[in-house]
């Protein structure tokens, strides 16, 4: 499996996240849209998976869970979607590199968050309510467990949280773009994602499905979900642009010119002069 080298990732990121700002209005909502009911189905298929289990499988549930999971952010950069918390990463990049403005990654941000809400709500609504996925039993109290879990998180908590998720699927993205085939890039896009689950940091997005869920099951409320929001946005945020565009574009980034020690050249004295 062919495969970049960072310095060449960073160059290449940047050229998806100068890409990214500058889509048409239209083609953002489409593809966020996309990216939000990816992920929300890959949740879904989360607690679908996880919530029959019993016994001993009980205590495998997360390792389960998170190995299926991944089949959202898979979906998302193979098949096309603009995932937020992966344009955290790749737009500000291209920020970095000055080759879109700070106006750029904030219109990009605002539009993508929109559009995978939208797109994460309705897989929540119409899948998982009106279809009832959600709100059947074992999978509502199992819907329902998740939600707690994460609302039950300070506000710090649920910063921190949102960090470590981000570090953690913005490497996935990095290391799909990377990649030069499927292959590759599913399996680099898997693992990372996988651990992010398992360890059960928080992702913005993936909240958009699994709280109003479980509001729409008629538990908790959306200024509950507003106070989860917040931090878990600026946690992602700082995990994608901090940990990762940042620490890379600074260890990859080309100087102007080489440092070179220049030694003392001795003069060459011809054979016969004097």
């Amino acid at each position: 499996m062919a495969f970049s080298k960072p310095d060449k990732i960073t160059e290449i990121t940047a050229e998806y996240g100068t890409k990214k700002a500058n889509y048409p209005t239209l083609r953002t909502l489409i593809l966020g849209f996309e990216a939000g009911a990816f992920i929300a189905l890959g949740y879904l298929l989360f607690i679908r998976v996880t919530a029959p289990l019993t016994g001993d499988l009980q205590g495998l549930s997360s390792l389960i869970g998170a190995s299926v999971f991944p089949i959202g952010l898979v979906l998302t950069l193979l098949a096309g979607g603009e995932l937020l918390t992966g344009n955290m990463m790749a737009v500000s990049l291209a920020k970095l590199a000055k080759k879109v403005t700070f106006k750029q990654v904030a219109w990009n941000w605002f539009l993508v968050t929109v559009s995978n809400f939208i797109g994460a709500i309705f897989v929540a609504y119409v899948f998982g309510h009106l279809v009832g996925l959600t709100e059947a039993e074992p999978f509502l109290s199992k819907t329902i467990d998740v939600a707690e879990h994460k609302l039950d998180a300070t506000f710090i908590q649920a910063f921190l949280s949102g960090i470590g998720c981000n570090w953690l699927v913005a490497a996935a993205v990095w290391l799909s773009y990377g990649a030069e085939d499927m292959s590759g890039k599913i399996l680099g896009i898997w693992f990372p994602t996988m651990t992010f689950v398992a360890v059960g940091f928080q992702h913005v997005v993936a909240n958009m499905f699994v709280i109003p869920a479980a509001i729409f099951a008629g538990h908790f409320t959306w200024l509950e979900y507003a106070q989860n929001f917040v931090p878990v946005f600026l946690g992602n945020a700082a995990g994608g642009v901090l940990f990762i565009s940042m620490a890379y574009y600074h260890a990859y980034k080309k100087t102007e010119a080489p440092l070179i020690r220049h030694q003392a050249v001795k003069p060459i004295v011809k054979s016969g002069s004097r």
